[in-house]
C-alpha cells in the first residue's frame, strides 16, 4: 500500500486497474496506525522499523518533517512535501484481512473486494493493521 496525491490524472489511472487494486480515502487514524504501528523507512535500500526520529529528521528536516507526527501530518494533509514524505516511507506490506475480504475481482460497487472503497477503505485497514 502507497499514499497517492487524489487528483484527476491519479484517479484515471486507478480506473483502469479498478479490477486489480483497492483503494479510498483514508482518514488520521488510520494514517496514524500504518504509520506507527507498520511503517519502514528506506534507509540505504534497505528497510529499516521507522521508530527513530533521528532518521526522519536527516532525511526530511529540511522541509520541517522531524518526527513521526510530522510524517503523519504530512501524508494526511498531502502537504507541499507529500512527495519527499512518501518516497522516504518504503510501500506498507498489508496483509489478507480476515474474514470480509472475498479475494474475488469484482469491484467493490459489484460487491467484490476491488475498487474504490472511499471512506470504507478505513475500516479495511483498521482489520489488517
Amino acid at each position: 500500500m502507497v499514499f497517492l496525491k487524489s487528483n484527476r490524472r491519479t484517479l484515471e489511472m486507478l480506473e483502469k486497474v479498478e479490477s486489480y487494486v483497492t483503494y479510498g480515502y483514508s482518514n488520521l487514524k488510520s494514517v496514524r496506525d500504518l504509520i506507527f504501528k507498520t511503517g519502514l523507512e528506506k534507509l540505504e535500500k534497505e528497510r529499516v522499523l521507522l521508530i527513530d526520529n533521528n532518521d526522519i529528521e536527516q532525511a526530511l528536516g529540511k522541509h520541517g518533517i522531524l518526527c513521526l507526527e510530522d510524517m503523519v501530518h504530512e501524508s494526511h494533509t498531502v502537504g507541499p512535501h507529500f512527495k519527499d514524505a512518501t518516497r522516504f516511507l518504503w510501500p506498507f506490506s498489508l496483509a489478507k484481512p480476515e474474514g470480509e475480504f472475498l479475494g474475488n475481482i469484482n469491484t467493490f460497487k459489484n460487491v467484490g473486494d476491488s475498487g474504490n472503497h472511499e471512506e470504507h477503505i478505513n475500516d479495511l485497514i483498521a482489520t489488517i493493521t
